[in-house]
């Protein structure tokens, strides 16, 4: 895994941490793509962060600053060593906490929001995590859902609109924004 673009184009990321299913390059490179002009100055949260992969590519393009959540000592171990590799950490703060305990202590407003949960992710705590974040999402910001490519999409608040949908190989990314 690498940094698609930006100041730290090409930097390699560490290892994966066992139990993280990363976002591929090109999933990454197609989501950053279809973003556009949102990321530039975009204050981000990319949780579930795992490698911290692509809340790094949004500092990388530009986003004023990420909050990364995990869960796990890999993970945050990971994400921290690639924020030291690629020169960002001033603009991130990295937490070891469940999702949405975190976003309770640092609650935005976020630009842009990307979740990666594992597929195996319950979905009803996956809807009510979604509708907490609806309340931290500052008007007009977008969330990046990751999903396996056949799941459903009932855990869409009813408020939000999918702008967007991306498939890469397995998975699908659900970009959603806030109906008009």
């Amino acid at each position: 895994m690498r940094v698609i673009a930006g100041t730290a184009r090409g930097v390699r990321l560490s290892r994966v941490p066992p139990g993280t299913r990363p976002l591929s390059d090109r999933a990454r490179e197609g989501l950053f793509s279809s973003l556009g002009d949102r990321v530039p100055g975009a204050r981000c949260a990319d949780l579930f962060a795992g490698t911290g992969a692509i809340g790094i590519e949004a500092l990388s393009r530009g986003a004023a600053s990420c909050l990364f959540v995990d869960a796990t000592p890999a993970a945050i171990r990971a994400v921290r060593e690639n924020l030291g590799r690629t020169g960002l950490t001033d603009r991130a703060t990295v937490v070891r906490a469940d999702t949405r305990a975190a976003l309770v202590r640092h609650p935005g407003p976020f630009d842009l929001a990307f979740l990666d949960p594992p597929y195996a992710f319950p979905t009803d705590v996956l809807g009510d995590l979604l509708t907490h974040l609806a309340d931290v999402l500052a008007p007009g910001g977008t969330v990046a859902l990751t999903r396996p490519k056949g799941n459903r999409t009932d855990v869409i608040p009813v408020h939000w609109i999918v702008a967007r949908t991306l498939t890469y190989g397995d998975t699908r990314i659900l970009v959603l924004q806030e109906a008009a």
